[in-house]
């Protein structure tokens, strides 16, 4: 994890650290970092603030187990607060609830956004051992046709009750047609925009 310069001085040696999930893009709590925080959450690889109520370093999920792993942390562009990244285990409020914020944090479709930029990269700098990266050394003929072959097979399997087997097809459809969209040099944001107009007219 590169240095970052973070001004510690604004704030009397602290600085906010607001942390996201960095699967779903949620916020989870804020809580304030000095140099040792920072040290510790890099040492440790799981997030560690400065508790002001105890005076001391205090490491998320010491005493409960929900720990948040550490992703990435980065500085705002006036280096007095931070961005922490982490994927939590378990509850983040003290509360029981996901977040501090008291918002709900299941959805993983923020994913996709993961999975895009993996897709994108094999298309950029291919390896022999990929799969993703076969497809697009086969052409947009091959790719499209693993996106038809995908979509009659999600459509048999809708037509039984084996939940397992049907969201295995719609994940095999869901990935085929991103790579489709990575091949034709279009992005999903740009899917979203059509609908997003589509919604309007409504």
């Amino acid at each position: 994890m590169s240095e970052m310069k973070i001004d510690f001085e604004k704030m009397n040696g602290m600085v906010p650290a607001i942390v996201q999930d960095s699967v779903t893009g949620v916020v989870l709590m804020q809580g304030y970092m000095n140099e040792e925080a920072v040290a510790k959450t890099q040492e440790l690889g799981m997030v560690t603030f400065f508790s002001r109520s105890k005076n001391r370093l205090w490491t998320k999920g010491e005493t409960s187990g929900n720990f948040m792993e550490l992703v990435s942390m980065k500085v705002d562009c006036d280096g007095d607060s931070i961005l922490v990244k982490a994927n939590p285990r378990g509850p983040v409020c003290h509360t029981g609830a996901d977040t501090c914020f008291f918002e709900n944090n299941s959805s993983k479709t923020l994913f996709i956004d993961r999975l895009r930029e993996i897709i994108k990269d094999r298309k950029n700098s291919p390896s022999g051992k990929s799969y993703t990266a076969s497809l697009f050394a086969k052409g947009i003929n091959k790719v499209a046709q693993k996106v038809g072959e995908e979509a009659v097979e999600i459509v048999i399997e809708a037509k039984d009750d084996n939940k397992e087997l049907f969201l295995g097809e719609a994940a095999d459809l869901m990935f085929h047609y991103l790579v489709l969209l990575e091949a034709k040099g279009y992005e999903l944001d740009e899917v979203m925009e059509v609908l997003m107009e589509r919604h309007k007219k409504k």
